[in-house]
């Protein structure tokens, strides 16, 4: 396995050295060969000498198509930045007494952004006599749980800080093959508990 070369080597007329143990493009070795030499090699081959260990003694350089290596590093390396996302911690707030189609939304906007490669905070936030209720906000996320089942996992359970209660949700590794997010109906517990006003 060739090892990698470093973007700030010298090639073809930089090189300083008056000898090198110089290898072939197919990994070949020629042994140690004046500069004059190695360089006459590279152009009868019509590829370029390439400086891969300055400090060795004496450095060792290499047979090979720099623009084709350097084009092929760069292709690589915008490939790389393409594919690295950060993920970013979205939030979605909400209150204890959301409804059902209000549920629904900010559930379809979680998808969203998780399939986005974003975490997300949900946060059930309480006004005025709501604070005698946590469970109803605890109920709220446990629904949203249940709509993203196979979409997010809970990273972070919910928790009561000051007037809000909030979670983190992030991906989860397996995913249902629909890619919608299932409807859930509202629980026993959920339909017999009178909302609070605030």
């Amino acid at each position: 396995m060739r090892e990698p070369i470093s973007k700030d080597l010298r090639v073809n007329e930089r090189i300083r050295a008056r000898e090198v143990r110089l290898i072939g493009d197919n990994g070949e070795q020629f042994g140690v060969v004046p500069l004059f030499e190695a360089l006459r090699i590279a152009q009868d081959r019509g590829l370029d000498l390439v400086e891969v260990a300055p400090t060795a003694i004496p450095p060792v350089c290499r047979l090979l198509d720099y623009g084709k290596y350097k084009f092929e590093q760069d292709k690589k390396e915008r490939e790389a930045r393409k594919n690295q996302k950060v993920a970013l911690l979205k939030e979605v707030r909400m209150g204890p007494a959301t409804d059902e189609h209000d549920i629904a939304f900010k559930s379809r906007t979680i998808q969203k952004f998780i399939e986005e490669g974003d975490k997300v905070k949900v946060t059930v936030r309480f006004k005025g006599r709501q604070m005698a209720h946590p469970q109803l906000g605890r109920q709220v996320l446990d629904q949203i749980v249940g709509r993203l089942q196979g979409v997010a996992t809970v990273e972070r359970p919910p928790v009561l800080e000051g007037r809000a209660m909030s979670m983190i949700l992030t991906a989860a590794s397996t995913r249902p093959s629909g890619g919608a997010v299932p409807a859930a109906a509202p629980t026993a517990s959920n339909s017999a508990t009178p909302n609070p006003t605030s």
